[in-house]
């Protein structure tokens, strides 16, 4: 007989839905998989081999079996297709009546003695189930958290083999259970930005890329906060929307990653500078995400910019311009998210001493400009904001906290409310730092003097097309902090100041 069963394959960060076709006819005894099926899944016989006998349930192995993977063309991998390729043999072999298994999704693993495991990938899998009509999804019972998260589709966490097989053996799938307590709590940021002292300038800038999305470049010796500064970064974001939150979580569980950990607040990934180029932005023979899809509706802090391989680096353009990323490979390509907010954080040389009055700089003109240099003019000119973070003087680092996080973060979502009210959504193309270059000219008409500090700056900075781009957005931004419906000249002149900032911050000295 021929049976077949519902389940799904992960590539790159979205699943796509697999029917595990299972056939039993009289011949010489031999177990079968076709499909693109990794070593992982062809050693999926052994384990339900033992589970089976394990649980008690009956199964005729001397017959030749079939297991098919459809579609046959998709890469398959891992032991989430254990649960449906064991039941689809069950039914095949005609001792079990199944009547439900073709309406339900099954993912889990099978330990030799039929209980399910955890395995990743469960959320994707579960919104490709929904995306598709079924009726409902079967999760190892580890997994109910996570897969609760696909909203809309009834979930019924199982404990082993035996408890699907009952649960499929009805003529009806029963109510399901309800949903685990906690689920979408926002938990409180880790960090207040009230810990950061002195600054004023850095704290400025950060609440510019917070309010539109901007990315921005901290630069300053050793020790003088850059990384607090960064690490304070999403406690001032608004919080996920629903669907930003559930995007996130998939994308983590796709990678392997808790899903429940991206639900609560943005995410903030600080890859250290040895990460390769695929380990930056995807790829692997299966490919995988990679930080900036990690990071994706949230922040990527870089820190010790220029130590990072060129080459990773320059993978971060096509991101950081598009908002997501392409990972091509002989058997076709992978579109993954990733609209993410940068920060780097550099020292002015390598030895950080350059321009601190009271420390030599050991540093040879050769090796700063090698250091520099490491950064090209493609990747900062993607960068809105650069800011110069000094040594603090000990009255500056003895002083009063700052401002708190709380205050800041109404600020920015005040800022955020009207960008989405002036621009007629709450996507994420209504930042001012997504907008399209037609509505971006819609929205930002400077005045006489503002047009004449463009020109200035484009004769005096050298500021390419997308240069002047970037500090329209930025002017916009700040205008949108200050409740002005206009972009005014001063906006236009701080914007300048930050992108100014940016050539004397890499200049040797």
């Amino acid at each position: 007989m021929l049976a077949t069963s519902l389940t799904a394959a992960i590539l790159g960060v979205e699943a796509h839905l697999v029917r595990v076709e299972a056939d039993s006819a009289p011949g010489f005894p031999r177990f079968t998989i076709v499909g693109l099926a990794d070593s992982a899944l062809r050693e999926s016989e052994a384990r339900i081999r033992a589970a089976l006998r394990n649980c008690g349930l009956p199964f005729k192995w001397d017959r030749r079996i079939t297991v098919n993977l459809a579609p046959a063309s998709l890469r398959k991998g891992g032991s989430s297709f254990d649960l449906a390729t064991a039941l689809a043999l069950l039914a095949a072999d005609a001792t079990l009546v199944l009547p439900q298994l073709s309406r339900v999704m099954l993912v889990g693993e099978l330990a030799l003695d039929g209980t399910l495991r955890q395995v990743s990938g469960v959320l994707p899998m579960l919104l490709v189930a929904r995306r598709h009509g079924l009726a409902a999804a079967v999760v190892p019972r580890d997994c109910h958290r996570e897969a609760a998260l696909a909203s809309g589709l009834p979930v019924f966490p199982v404990a082993s083999l035996p408890e699907a097989v009952t649960l499929l053996s009805g003529p009806e799938l029963p109510a399901p259970p309800d949903a685990p307590p906690g689920l979408g709590l926002a938990s409180p940021p880790d960090c207040d930005l009230s810990d950061v002292r002195g600054q004023a300038l850095a704290r400025r800038a950060l609440e510019i890329a917070a309010a539109g999305g901007h990315n921005l470049l901290l630069v300053g010796p050793p020790g003088s906060g850059k990384t607090m500064l960064a690490r304070r970064l999403p406690g001032i974001l608004p919080p996920l929307a629903e669907e930003e939150a559930v995007e996130c979580a998939a994308i983590h569980s796709a990678a392997g990653l808790r899903a429940e950990d991206a639900i609560g607040r943005r995410p903030f990934r600080s890859p250290h500078h040895s990460a390769t180029e695929a380990a930056l932005v995807g790829g692997g023979q299966r490919p995988r995400p990679g930080e900036v899809s990690l990071a994706h509706n949230g922040v990527l802090f870089l820190d010790e910019l220029a130590e990072f391989h060129r080459g990773s680096l320059e993978a971060l353009r096509q991101p950081l311009e598009e908002g997501f990323v392409t990972v091509a490979r002989h058997r076709g390509v992978c579109r993954m998210p990733a609209r993410f907010q940068l920060v780097g954080a550099l020292n002015p040389c390598p030895c950080g001493r350059s321009g601190q009055p009271r420390l030599a700089c050991r540093c040879t003109p050769g090796e700063v400009k090698g250091y520099l240099g490491r950064l090209s003019g493609p990747l900062l000119d993607r960068l809105d904001l650069t800011v110069q973070v000094p040594a603090l003087a000990f009255d500056e680092a003895a002083g009063p906290p700052g401002e708190p996080t709380s205050a800041v973060r109404g600020r920015v979502a005040a800022a955020r409310a009207r960008q989405a009210l002036r621009n007629g959504s709450s996507n994420p193309q209504s930042i001012n730092a997504f907008l399209p270059p037609a509505e971006l000219r819609r929205v930002t008409r400077p005045d006489k003097e503002g047009l004449r500090l463009l020109r200035h700056a484009v004769d005096r900075l050298g500021l390419s097309a997308r240069g002047l781009d970037r500090v329209a957005r930025v002017a916009r931004t700040i205008s949108d902090l200050s409740d002005s419906e206009d972009v005014r000249s001063e906006h236009l002149a701080e914007a300048l100041h930050f992108r100014q900032s940016q050539d004397e911050s890499l200049t040797l000295p």
